[in-house]
């Protein structure tokens, strides 16, 4: 039940929610947004997007802060400026290499720092062509400093992303936090043991002083 008459925070996830797989942010969509956030709302886009895929959020809203990576890096949206990371050491990265090559085989490696994504040779890209067109042959080549996602792809559907996600879950507990968006892609992505999208968001909200009855939250 939320206090009062309105929400203080509204977070909300983007693809799929607010932002159409086919098609652009709509007009009446901005709309609702920018009424709440004219009303003093804090409003929070919570997303597994990395920071450079938010250029579309940025110039359609003009407002708001951001949580990317699942979770991993707190985001002014308007100044592109990452404010807190939370991010895997290399030797957790080389851990959970090691583990999955052998619980998952047929599976290929990509991750991501900074501005930077690199992927293995045979991991199949879906959305940054082109930002690393050779790829390297073992992922350990570019495991050099701490990273806010790590990606996990079966190439040639040997698990969907549902079962990757199973058996990520059992050897990697303790190790990392591990999720899915899409059970169709043989997929898994993975964060920083402990960070999750809702993790941070909750971090956020504790740190205004609101509780959950203050906030509406709405996606995955």
């Amino acid at each position: 039940m939320i206090s009062g008459n309105r929400p203080k925070l509204i977070a909300t996830d983007l693809d799929g929610t607010i932002v159409p797989h086919m098609g652009p942010i709509s007009d009446r969509t901005v709309a609702a947004f920018r009424k709440a956030h004219e009303l003093g709302i804090e409003i929070f886009f919570v997303t597994g997007r990395p920071p450079r895929w938010m250029v579309d959020v940025r110039e359609a809203f003009g407002f708001g802060n951001a949580i990317c990576a699942n979770g991993a890096l707190l985001y002014d949206l308007m100044n592109n400026k990452v404010l807190e990371q939370w991010l895997m050491p290399t030797e957790v990265q080389l851990e959970i290499v090691q583990r999955l090559r052998i619980s998952l085989p047929g599976i290929h490696f990509a991750l991501e720092y900074g501005e930077e994504f690199h992927r293995e040779k045979q991991y199949t890209t879906r959305w940054d062509i082109g930002r690393d067109n050779v790829g390297v042959d073992l992922i350990e080549e570019k495991i050099t400093e701490p990273a806010f996602k790590m990606l996990g792809r079966c190439v040639k559907n040997e698990f969907t992303s549902d079962q990757m996600l199973e058996i990520a879950l059992r050897e990697l507990d303790g190790v990392a936090n591990i999720t899915h968006s899409n059970s169709s892609e043989s997929l898994i992505e993975i964060s920083a043991l402990g960070v999750s999208k809702g993790q941070t968001l909750a971090k956020m909200a504790e740190r205004a002083g609101l509780t959950a009855a203050d906030c509406v939250s709405f996606g995955d």
